[in-house]
């Protein structure tokens, strides 16, 4: 969500915010509502204090026996015209507020313009990619050999993009979930928190969602949402609240499943666990002064980093275009591992300053210690990673020739000192 005062002094700079996000400009149509509104509000404020002064001179004027005839029925058309002037300054402003929602994060200054990926921009690799003495298989080759992942018994009982796992690949994913909570809240000074996994519709507008993404969305007979990520409930967490600006940062962390129907995807990604209707996932989330959020981002990035730097998994970091981002951020990097079965890099982080653009949805505040201005916060998420593209990639990067995988030293201890899933025998 937008400041109106921003707009109304910065016009051409938010239309060309929405050029570089691909939109056509918005301010002509943002600032007609605004000023008929307004004007509105102004034409009620004038009609209660007329109502009011007329009201006391009738008052006046029967104590001292003179007529009032001419001013009570004034009055009584200022009467009728007040509740009129406010359902239609309602009503100006619900559709103003609409329109608003509807449209995207504005990008910071250091986003690279481009309509998709393809303009996104490499900062830096870690690593080295892996060298195979044998052709690499791909996790859903691995996986089948390994009787330990089945697509078939998920889709019979629950439709495509769904997955069962099992046995040791089971224990391996939940290892590398608590091995992630571990590092996140152990080293990097996150809360861990149990959110919980079904909101209701103001929470996902909060976070920018809804309205314009329901179709990507499950939703229950009981007017709730299933989480499409964790950043909904922990973001949530200062929803009409005001901080003390003295404690900020608060950085939040959870493991929870995640929920998106995948509404857009088309033909993409189908092979395997890539792109999941259901999957785990654990959720960095920061709340910042504004002065602090940028590098914020760069701290929670190297936090997401930490984890596959820890596992030995060579990416690469990048710096999404405009048209490439989330609707919420205004500035996102990506970390991508390498996936040795594909022979590309693919996203397995995402890491987003939002400024305050979700904090004025969800009206989250902090107190100023040095002013006690009130002041919107920034929030900022992150993947920190999904772990369901985290077995993937620990498979396709540790396997071996006979079809089995090496365990990553970092969760040999979360997996009883287990240090290989061995190739099934016939």
């Amino acid at each position: 969500m937008f400041a109106m005062a921003w707009i109304r002094e910065h016009p051409d700079a938010f239309d060309a915010g929405l050029a570089r996000r691909g939109l056509a400009p918005q301010a002509a149509t943002v600032l007609g509502l605004d000023a008929r509104r307004r004007k509105c509000l102004t034409d009620l404020q004038a009609a209660q204090t007329e109502r009011n002064a007329a009201s006391r001179e009738i008052g006046m004027r029967k104590a001292a026996g003179d007529d009032a005839a001419e001013l009570i029925q004034r009055v009584g058309s200022l009467k009728q015209a007040i509740p009129e002037l406010q359902e239609r300054a309602d009503r100006l402003g619900a559709e103003l507020r609409e329109q608003l929602a509807e449209l995207p994060n504005l990008p910071a200054d250091e986003v690279p313009d481009g309509p998709d990926e393809r303009a996104n921009r490499e900062l830096r690799r870690w690593g080295e990619l892996p060298a195979f003495a044998f052709e690499p298989r791909d996790h859903v080759a691995l996986g089948e050999a390994l009787r330990l992942m089945d697509f078939q018994r998920s889709a019979r009982m629950s439709g495509a993009r769904f997955v069962i796992l099992s046995g040791a690949l089971a224990r391996l994913e939940r290892a590398l979930a608590t091995f992630m909570m571990d590092l996140q809240t152990e080293e990097h000074g996150y809360q861990e928190v149990s959110p919980p996994t079904l909101v209701r519709e103001a929470a996902l507008y909060g976070t920018g969602q809804l309205p314009k993404f329901a179709d990507d969305l499950f939703h229950t007979t009981d007017g709730r949402w299933l989480i499409p990520t964790a950043e909904v409930p922990l973001t949530n967490l200062v929803a009409d609240e005001i901080q003390d600006g003295a404690v900020l940062p608060l950085r939040y962390t959870a493991l929870t499943p995640c929920y998106r129907a995948e509404a857009g995807a088309g033909g993409r990604d189908n092979r395997g666990m890539i792109r999941m209707h259901q999957f785990s996932k654990v959720e960095l989330v920061s709340v910042t002064r504004p002065e602090e959020s940028e590098a914020e981002l760069e701290q929670m990035t190297r936090c997401a980093e930490a984890v596959l730097q820890r596992l030995g998994l060579a990416y690469r970091v990048v710096l999404l275009s405009s048209g490439d981002m989330g609707f919420a951020a205004r500035q996102t990097y990506d970390l991508e591992v390498w996936l040795p079965g594909q022979q590309a890099f693919r996203e397995i982080s995402s890491c987003s300053n939002c400024g305050d653009f979700q904090a004025r949805r969800m009206n989250a505040r902090f107190r100023c210690p040095e002013s006690g201005e009130l002041r919107f916060v920034h929030t900022l998420n992150g993947s920190g990673v999904a772990a369901g593209r985290l077995l993937i990639a620990v498979m396709e990067n540790y396997q071996e020739a006979d079809g089995s995988i090496t365990i990553p030293a970092a969760l040999r201890p979360y997996l009883g000192g287990l240090d290989r899933i061995a190739a099934a025998s016939d």
